[in-house]
């Protein structure tokens, strides 16, 4: 991925635009092959500039009731809330509050009404890793029903049908390492024929050029749901991070991440300290989130050894990637033995 940005920063330094196309055309690389991981057609893939960007495209443009949970993380919440009140009422939220903040069947279930037409979810909740079931929502609010899926903490690293969900909005900056600017989403057939791209701009039109004296209509593809041309350096870290994941294979990067999952929640158990996070395996994706009494005393003992986590939310949160080797969980190991000493 570095060698990939040196090469595109080379060739846009350069005066002659020949150079650049090359560099232009990796957003269409990158919208390919992220179309092709979630099994969707490469017309319904966009590039954003982040998670949020993807979902305000879809929750500003749909209308009726939208359930979502009141613990979501801010992309979805505060979207949701925000694309209502610019609604004038076409938009109305109905919150939940389930148990631990996990998006289950059961709670969707007892909000399900005539009146919602969507459902707003975090595929893998930010704090304690529990990966809603995207199939199963899928199943209960039927085929009619927008289901509007933020994958920021699930994309690349959980091998899923996708295909459940109309709209499915991430970001390259987590588990693929791509940097901030790298987001994408996908608006399915259903998805573009609910929602009206009411942010819609310059390259979201049928228009292929530029257009004057008039005002083209909205692209029939989720072309519609763009603003204007994408950032084409993080386009390239996103094209780069998405090759990558194809060539090791989802399926594989999710089997290396449990087994390192298992092992983190094995050394938690071995220390004392409360897990929050699923144990079982379809439950999960790669967050382990600690729930000791002293936080802060965790965190701060993590920091000394070395070890990255973010403690948020009265907990703290370790991450496995596939990559990570032996010597990294046996440093977490001595950090959580010198934690549970104290």
């Amino acid at each position: 991925m570095r060698a990939e940005s040196i090469w595109a920063l080379d060739q846009l330094s350069k005066a002659d635009p020949a150079a650049h196309g090359p560099v232009f055309a990796r957003a269409d690389r990158a919208a390919e092959e992220i179309a092709e991981l979630l099994g969707a057609a490469p017309d319904e893939v966009v590039l954003q500039g982040s998670a949020t960007h993807g979902l305000a495209q879809a929750l500003y443009g749909v209308s009726g009731t939208v359930i979502a949970s009141t613990a979501e993380f801010p992309s979805v919440s505060l979207t949701v809330e925000r694309a209502a009140q610019a609604s004038h009422g076409a938009l109305t939220p109905r919150w939940i509050s389930p148990p631990g903040g996990l998006v289950t069947t059961d709670a969707v279930a007892e909000a399900l009404s005539d009146e919602v037409t969507a459902v707003a979810v975090s595929h893998v909740d930010f704090r304690t890793g529990y990966r809603a079931d995207l199939a199963a929502l899928r199943e209960l609010i039927g085929p009619d029903r927008l289901l509007i899926v933020d994958a920021v903490q699930s994309f690349g690293i959980v091998d899923i049908d996708w295909q459940a969900a109309d709209v499915i909005a991430g970001h390259g900056y987590k588990w693929l390492r791509a940097g901030r600017g790298a987001g994408f989403a996908r608006y399915s057939e259903q998805a573009r024929s609910r929602i009206r791209p009411v942010l819609s701009g310059i390259t979201g039109t049928v228009s292929e050029g530029l257009f004057l004296d008039e005002l083209p209509a909205a692209a029939a593809s989720a072309r519609a749901f763009t603003v204007s041309q994408p950032d084409h350096l993080a386009a390239v870290r996103l094209a780069a991070g998405v090759s990558e994941i194809r060539a090791a294979g989802v399926a594989a990067i999710e089997t290396r991440i449990a087994e390192h999952i298992d092992r983190i929640i094995a050394l938690a158990d071995e220390h004392d300290l409360p897990v929050a996070s699923p144990r079982e395996r379809a439950h999960r994706a790669s967050i382990v989130s600690l729930a000791p009494d002293d936080v802060d005393g965790l965190s701060a003992a993590l920091t000394d050894a070395g070890v990255s986590a973010t403690a948020r939310g009265g907990a703290v949160r370790v991450a496995a990637h596939a990559g990570t080797d032996e010597a990294t969980i046996d440093l977490l190991g001595e950090a959580l033995a010198a934690f549970a000493s104290r």
